[in-house]
């Protein structure tokens, strides 16, 4: 099934589904379209009717709420944001010629996307609610079951509550301006701005205030940072730490690897995100191996927690081009250079610096 992409997307896996758009369908777009956008699932997609939808709000709250889409939209005010998602294992396949990463999907460079989400705070969910003051994370669950956890069980994440409780978390059901589709979690989904996409649940059922993190396999088991010799087929709960905001990132959309370009004027144009609070600064970009580097123009005009798009033109002589990219943010940060120093198990949050060859002739 398609799920109402583009013909030119890249589907991982059918079952569960997952798949990311192609570089041309991304470069340009400050918001992508729901056609184009990512999708990361874990296993079959839900169908759940929008007037059949509740959510279970419990824990340690003082009043716990049984709302249902209807109550969600009239009792608290509406809010939009302007987010980036992106997937923790996001240009995984740039691990693989370091060593292979067995049983997960090569996610390349797409698998990051941005919309306009509509919605209403979680924040102000869980302020109705009352939270008790013991309460340090707020956990989600919600109703697709995958098969990767052992025995099978529903997909479920948590936020520490200072997140959970700040503006931009929203409860969401539109993107886009338009109703959430089935595959981008409707009829509600939570979205977590600056996190990696995992924390954004899909379907969302139910809101748990606790005293500690899920214990959902994709809380305490999946979605962490294994050290280098570590097995993942043996690694339980509380192995490595645990993911949460987005490291910085950037890489190169436009022209495609590989591309034949005449020598002279070429535009390479890329994105960069830094995730969490952080802005992104400045993005260099080296054609002589990053003995120099020249500064890119950016476009970042869609407010704090969305990506920057960037573009540069550089004058290329015949022959092999290698191009180079890496972005700093508010921080000082800046990526990290090597692909294969970052190499883990999962093969999550490969920052590394952005490579493109083209042939010049």
């Amino acid at each position: 099934m398609t799920w109402d992409k583009r013909s030119d997307t890249t589907v991982h896996e059918q079952d569960p589904y997952n798949a990311e758009p192609s570089r041309a369908a991304l470069v340009g777009h400050m918001i992508t379209p729901a056609d184009t956008f990512y999708s990361r699932n874990h296993g079959p997609i839900p169908a759940v009717a929008p007037i059949d939808w509740r959510l279970r709000v419990d824990g340690l709250v003082d009043t716990p709420l049984l709302l249902s889409l209807a109550d969600l939209r009239s009792g608290f005010p509406e809010r939009e944001v302007v987010a980036t998602m992106q997937c923790a294992g996001a240009r995984r396949a740039d691990f693989l010629p370091v060593r292979d990463i067995p049983g997960e999907a090569p996610w390349g460079p797409c698998a990051i996307s941005t919309a306009r989400w509509t919605g209403v705070s979680l924040g102000d969910v869980l302020a109705a609610a009352g939270l008790r003051p013991e309460t340090a994370h707020v956990s989600f669950a919600a109703p697709d079951v995958s098969q990767v956890a052992d025995p099978p069980a529903t997909y479920g994440s948590s936020i520490p509550v200072d997140k959970a409780r700040s503006p931009e978390v929203l409860l969401a059901w539109a993107m886009n301006g338009e109703p959430l589709a089935r595959v981008h979690g409707a009829p509600v989904r939570v979205v977590v701005p600056g996190y990696i996409g995992a924390r954004s649940v899909k379907w969302v059922s139910a809101l748990t205030a606790s005293a500690a993190p899920s214990d959902n396999y994709f809380q305490s088991t999946a979605y962490r940072l294994l050290p280098a010799d570590a097995d993942p087929t043996t690694s339980g709960p509380g192995v490595g730490f645990s993911l949460g905001p987005v490291a910085l990132n950037a890489d190169i959309l436009s022209p495609d690897p590989g591309t034949h370009v005449s020598p002279g004027a070429t535009t390479v144009r890329g994105f960069a995100y830094a995730g969490d609070d952080r802005s992104v600064v400045r993005v260099d970009v080296s054609t002589d191996e990053g003995n120099s580097w020249r500064q890119a123009t950016l476009e970042q005009d869609d407010g704090p927690w969305a990506w920057c798009l960037w573009q540069i033109d550089l004058e290329l002589p015949p022959g092999a081009a290698h191009v180079l990219a890496r972005a700093w943010d508010s921080t000082g940060a800046c990526q990290p250079e090597s692909a294969a120093a970052l190499w883990n198990p999962r093969g999550y949050i490969n920052n590394s610096w952005a490579h493109l060859d083209l042939v010049v002739q």
